[in-house]
């Protein structure tokens, strides 16, 4: 009987913290209130809105999610790859039907704030709208306005496929108490409305840390102001980070060379390559000179000069060691290295020095340096991987219409081919970055268990 009764009681306090812990969620996934839609007062202010929603749509690269390829624009259908299974993006233009005709701003502005569709369903983060719940109101209504101005495309929607348990709500919802809270985009008194603007456009509507931030086990990134670098899940791109000189920091190079970066896709210090390029071919091309210079202004802010990460410690020497055997394991081991690096110097040789130079120079406007480069020494290398094996190509943009490109070497070389160049290219002209395996190319590449 004891033991009955000790057992009815654990049950009913389990009960309880189930129950507990529910409204806990329930409570935690409420919603932020509506603010009051502005309308505007005649047709000069009707057209204002209008062209300031379309340039908000560029600049937040909204068509980039939301258009697949040779379909119309915004007529959603885009398979979004995650690593819990696929979700599509949603037809955004003002189909009744399919897409936002039958929404109001209302409903507009509690999917950017709250993550909420029109019907209360909550949205899955693939979706950035923990970046776009800083967004002004009055920029999502001029944004809202704009798709609806758009012609109607009659296109379903096509369900998710996510496996089990990410496809049930009850899961979106703990994952929405744990890493979600409708936030506001707070000024900061202490800075120039210049870095403020840049701050709003990086954090809030162009959500640049979507990738260039650190994700959890749960897909959670750490935050709209954690820039510091991550893996693209699926994509296996390296998003460096802009809090690192090293990597991707622009805090020691010229407001000109940034803004030219972010307008054109190149500078005299660097390119784009990669999910970047299509970030600046879609959308920061587009921008006034007034907000990529905030822009600019706000990155620089992020890695001063002085904070420039020293350079990796080179790996696979032939340090000294006390024991005989440690000592013919690294002799042995500096002679594989030294025979990759001598494979890695013919290849180069062969496929990479009639355009890059034997020394690494590069011809400048043409093809970028490789000896001094930043990117050729990031840690981990999937970047380079993907552009041996893919190709090289600057986005074209108003301001390079005729980018110089790598052409693609997946069909000539073998992934012991790549990671001998690269372990080549990272040792060279007195780079001392660490080698890359056969296996390394293999993962970042995605044939690679992970």
């Amino acid at each position: 009987m004891k033991l009955g009764r000790a057992a009815a009681v654990a049950v009913a306090a389990g009960a309880v913290a189930l129950l507990l812990a529910a409204a806990t969620v329930v409570w935690l996934n409420r919603d932020d209130a509506l603010e009051p839609a502005p309308v505007p007062t005649n047709a000069d202010a009707a057209r204002d809105l209008l062209a300031r929603g379309e340039y908000l749509v560029r600049a937040g690269s909204c068509l980039g999610c939301h258009t697949e390829p040779g379909e119309p624009a915004y007529a959603g259908g885009r398979a979004i790859e995650t690593p819990f299974g696929i979700v599509h993006a949603p037809n955004l233009t003002p189909d009744t039907a399919t897409g936002l005709g039958a929404w109001s701003s209302d409903d507009f502005w509690r999917a950017l704030h709250n993550g909420r569709s029109r019907d209360r369903r909550l949205l899955y983060p693939a979706f950035p709208y923990p970046n776009y719940t800083r967004l002004m109101r009055a920029d999502a209504d001029a944004m809202f306005a704009y798709l609806k101005s758009l012609a109607p495309i009659a296109k379903a929607n096509k369900p998710h496929a996510l496996a089990f348990p990410f496809d049930q709500p009850a899961a979106l919802a703990v994952w929405r108490a744990l890493f979600f809270r409708p936030g506001r985009f707070e000024i900061d008194a202490q800075r120039t409305p210049q870095w403020n603007r840049g701050a709003y456009l990086v954090e809030t509507l162009g959500h640049c840390n979507a990738c260039h931030s650190r994700r959890n086990v749960f897909g959670a990134t750490a935050g709209p102001l954690d820039l510091a670098g991550g893996l693209i899940p699926i994509q296996n791109w390296y998003a460096p980070s802009l809090k690192d000189n090293a990597e991707a920091g622009v805090g020691d190079w010229p407001d000109a060379e940034v803004v030219a970066l972010l307008k054109t896709g190149v500078s005299a210090l660097g390119s784009t390559q990669g999910p970047m390029a299509e970030v600046v071919a879609r959308s920061t091309q587009f921008l006034s000179d007034a907000d990529v210079g905030a822009m600019a202004s706000y990155l620089r802010s992020l890695a001063p000069a002085a904070t420039r990460a020293a350079a990796q410690p080179a790996v696979g020497g032939s340090g000294q060691t006390t024991t005989g055997l440690a000592t013919t394991r690294a002799a042995a081991t500096t002679a594989t290295a030294s025979t990759a690096r001598d494979r890695g110097a013919e290849l180069y040789a062969t496929h990479c020095a009639a355009c890059h130079g034997d020394d690494g120079a590069g011809v400048v406007g043409a093809y970028p340096r490789l000896a001094g480069n930043r990117a050729v020494m990031l840690s981990p290398p999937a970047n380079l991987v993907h552009m041996i094996r893919q190709g090289g190509f600057p986005p074209v943009t108003a301001g390079n219409r005729r980018p110089f490109g790598m052409p693609p070497y997946a069909t000539v070389l073998s992934d012991d081919d790549i990671a001998k160049v690269l372990t080549h290219l990272r040792s060279s002209w007195g780079q001392n970055g660490a080698p890359v395996s056969t296996l390394e190319v293999s993962r970042y590449r995605g044939t690679a268990a992970r």
